[in-house]
C-alpha cells in the first residue's frame, strides 16, 4: 500500500489530508450496470452489467479465449521497491503494477466477487464496505452453515455502489478492492479523484468489466484486460500474500471442474437453460448462460444449450410470451436462495400464469433457486455443484427440492467437493 510514513512520530501525508487539510468533496439492493448507474433487485433485476462485448483482449493471465473459466496463470508478486525492504507488487489490469508496503488489513470493496475473494482468504470480516451489504450478508450466510467454523458478518456496512471521496477518507482503508474504471463511471468521479484517493488513502485493485467482457470507459480501454474469476482471485490472493490459500482452493476448484467435465452428457442430451430474475412476470430479466464473463462461471462450464436467440441480449427484460417462445427446459431463478425470496411463490406464480404455465420447465417442475452472479470463489464452488445437480441429476445426483433456508444438506457420498477442507482453508487451519 502506498504510504509516506517516515516513522518516529512524523505525521503521514494521509493523516494531514484527513485531519490537517480540508476534505475535498466528491461526488435498495440494486443491480450493477457497466456505467455505474443503479439497477434493480438481485432476485428479479439486473444484478450485473450487461454491456456489449468489448474490443480489448479477451483473455488475460490464463483465461481461455472461449470464455471458459480457468485456473492457473502467474502473478507479478516478487518485485520490491526501493526504500521498502518488505514491499511487493501485484499486476492486474486496468491498474498495472501496484505496490504494497504491507499486507492490507482493512478492505474496501464495491462488488461481491471481490468481497467474496477476501472471504475465501479468511478476510471476510475485514471488509468495511460493499454494494448492498445487508442483502449479500443474508445471501452469503445461506452458504456458511455448510462450512464448519466459518462465520461472516457484512450487515450494516457502508453501501458503496456510489462511493464518495469523503467516505473513503473516513474509512481509511488499506486497499480498495474496486475497479478504478468502474468508479470513474460513477457520476462525480474523474481520474484526478481516483489518483487522489490512491495517493492519500490506499491503492485501487479490482476488475469489474470481466463480468460480461463489457467495454470499459474510453479512458481505460487501451490498458484493459479480461480475467476469469479464478485468475483474478490468484491476483487478489497475492495482494494479501495468501498464495498458499489460493493454491489450495484452486486445487479443489480444478478437481470439481474435472469431475463435472468427465460426466457431462453428449451435446444433444443437454437441456436448454434460462437464468431469470422473476420478481415480476410482466418484466422478466433474462440472462444468457453461455456468454463470456465470470457472472456465469458456475453455469457455462456445464455447457447447457442456450434458450434465447440473437433477438434477446443478456440482461434484457422479456415477457411471458417471449419466455414461452424460447421454452427453456430448465429455469434458474436468480437470487432464489436469498432468505427474502419466496421460491414457492415464484413456482406457483409461473404455474398459475396462463402463458408461463405452458413453459416446459414449469410443466416439469424444473424451476430451481440460484444464488448470486457476482460470486466469489466459495460461492462458485457451491454454485457449480448446485447447477450440476439441477441440470444433470442423473449424472451428479438429485438436487433437493428447495423452498427456503440455507444451502441444503447433501449426503457426503453425493457432494462434489469437500466442505470441511474448504472451511479449514478459510479459517487458516490447514491448506491440505
Amino acid at each position: 500500500m502506498a504510504s509516506d510514513e517516515t516513522g518516529d512520530g512524523v505525521s503521514t501525508r494521509r493523516d494531514y489530508v484527513k485531519y490537517g487539510g480540508a476534505l475535498i468533496g466528491g461526488g435498495l439492493f440494486a443491480g450493477c450496470t457497466g456505467s455505474g448507474g443503479s439497477g434493480s433487485n438481485g432476485s428479479g433485476g439486473a444484478n450485473g452489467s450487461s454491456g456489449s462485448t468489448g474490443t480489448q483482449a479477451d483473455t488475460a493471465s490464463g483465461a481461455s479465449g472461449d470464455g471458459t473459466e480457468t485456473g492457473g496463470g502467474t502473478n507479478e508478486t516478487d518485485g520490491t521497491t526501493s526504500g521498502a525492504a518488505n514491499a511487493y507488487s501485484v499486476t492486474m489490469a486496468p491498474m498495472g503494477e501496484v505496490t504494497f508496503e504491507a499486507v492490507p488489513k482493512t478492505i474496501f470493496t464495491r462488488l461481491t466477487h471481490l468481497a467474496g475473494m477476501a472471504f475465501a482468504l479468511g478476510r471476510g470480516n475485514d471488509v468495511n464496505a460493499m454494494h448492498a451489504p445487508d442483502y449479500y450478508d443474508a445471501l452469503w450466510n445461506q452458504f456458511t452453515p455448510r462450512l464448519p467454523g466459518v462465520s461472516l458478518d457484512w450487515s450494516g456496512l457502508y453501501s458503496s455502489w456510489e462511493p464518495s471521496k469523503e467516505k473513503l477518507y473516513e474509512l481509511d482503508s488499506d486497499v480498495h478492492l474496486a475497479d478504478p474504471a468502474s468508479v470513474f463511471a460513477v457520476e462525480g468521479w474523474n481520474e484526478s479523484d481516483l489518483a487522489e484517493i490512491e495517493e492519500n488513502v490506499a491503492p485501487w485493485f479490482g476488475n469489474q468489466y470481466s463480468d460480461t467482457h463489457a467495454t470499459p470507459p474510453k479512458a481505460y480501454q487501451d490498458q484493459y484486460r479480461y480475467y476469469s474469476l479464478w485468475d483474478m482471485f490468484e491476483k487478489v490472493a497475492a495482494v494479501f500474500q495468501e498464495q498458499e490459500r489460493y493454491r489450495a482452493l484452486s486445487s479443489i476448484h480444478s478437481d470439481l471442474r474435472d469431475t463435472i467435465e468427465s460426466e457431462l452428457p453428449a451435446k444433444g442430451e443437454r437441456p436448454t437453460v434460462a437464468l431469470l430474475g422473476l420478481s415480476d412476470l410482466e418484466s422478466i430479466y433474462a440472462y444468457k448462460v453461455g456468454v463470456p464473463g465470470f457472472l456465469v462461471a458456475h453455469i457455462r462450464p456445464l455447457k447447457p444449450a442456450e434458450t434465447f436467440g440473437d433477438d434477446v441480449s443478456s440482461g434484457d427484460t422479456v415477457d411471458t410470451e417471449t419466455l414461452l417462445a424460447a421454452d427453456p427446459e430448465v429455469i434458474l431463478a436468480l437470487g432464489g436462495m436469498h432468505p427474502d425470496t419466496d421460491m414457492p411463490g415464484i413456482r406457483s406464480g409461473l404455474a398459475d400464469d396462463p402463458v408461463a404455465a405452458d413453459v416446459t420447465a414449469v410443466k416439469n417442475d424444473r424451476v430451481y433457486a440460484q444464488g448470486a452472479r457476482y460470486q466469489g470463489p466459495i460461492l462458485n464452488l457451491f454454485q457449480l455443484e448446485m447447477s450440476a445437480k439441477q441440470l444433470y441429476p442423473e449424472r451428479f445426483g438429485e438436487w433437493p427440492t428447495y423452498e427456503k433456508g440455507p444451502y441444503p444438506e447433501i449426503p457426503a457420498n453425493e457432494q462434489l467437493f469437500d466442505r470441511e477442507r474448504v472451511a479449514r482453508i478459510i479459517t487458516g487451519e490447514g491448506t491440505t
